[in-house]
């Protein structure tokens, strides 16, 4: 897909590196120093409401409280994004995203997704170094694959550890991605977090992620 057709993006290049292991991620040492603060304190003060929720997803329906699944993340490399399990059921391959009014959610998993508490658990991948706080987000592996083929763009966002929350989600570009044309928009919100990178930039997207949290939705995923 023609680059030209997406001028909302800052910076477009392509990331080859000379050698595997030769470029920190984007943020470097300060970006990893901050997501450790966070992660750590957000889980000691979020501690009681994680233990509630995951109380409530095992009453609510049958299966473990947390739903593990393998993602793409920096340099491509898979790890096991934890969530809290939304859905009835917990597949790890042929996953089909989910969508407004899906069938597969349980009872108390509509709710949890539209206000995003099903993410809270990614704090414990931050604090392990998987995923950042902020950075684009994981997708499915077999998503990864589909959408490298939509954007030629797409394995810029690579150099990033993947983010609990992004330039994308806070412009609008979040949930399904079931056309080619939302796949090239949240790719090039992306690559321009990845290529545009500043703590200025950082700090306005942590902003802007808690202003838009506190708006429930209960339209949204």
């Amino acid at each position: 897909m023609s680059n030209e057709a997406h001028p909302r993006v800052e910076i477009i290049h392509f990331w080859t590196p000379s050698r595997p292991g030769d470029e920190p991620p984007v943020g470097g040492w300060s970006k990893r120093a901050f997501d450790i603060a966070v992660s750590a304190s957000a889980l000691v003060l979020f501690a009681p409401l994680l233990l509630l929720i995951a109380l409530i997803v095992r009453l609510d329906s049958a299966g473990a409280a947390i739903f593990k699944q393998e993602r793409g993340g920096y340099r491509g490399k898979t790890f096991m994004i934890w969530k809290f399990r939304t859905m009835t059921v917990t597949e790890n391959r042929g996953v089909v995203q989910a969508r407004s009014g899906d069938a597969r959610f349980t009872r108390i998993g509509g709710f949890l997704r539209r206000t995003s508490l099903d993410e809270l658990p990614q704090l414990i991948n931050v604090l392990l170094g998987d995923m950042s706080i902020i950075g684009p987000r994981p997708h499915a592996l077999e998503h990864d694959i589909k959408f490298e083929k939509v954007d030629d763009r797409y394995p810029i966002r690579f150099r990033a550890r993947p983010g609990v929350t992004g330039l994308a989600q806070v412009n609008g570009s979040r949930g399904p991605t079931e056309t080619e044309e939302k796949i090239s928009t949240r790719t090039g919100f992306d690559a321009e977090y990845v290529q545009a990178w500043s703590w200025s930039r950082e700090i306005e997207i942590l902003g802007r992620t808690a202003a838009i949290l506190t708006k429930y939705d209960p339209a949204a995923l």
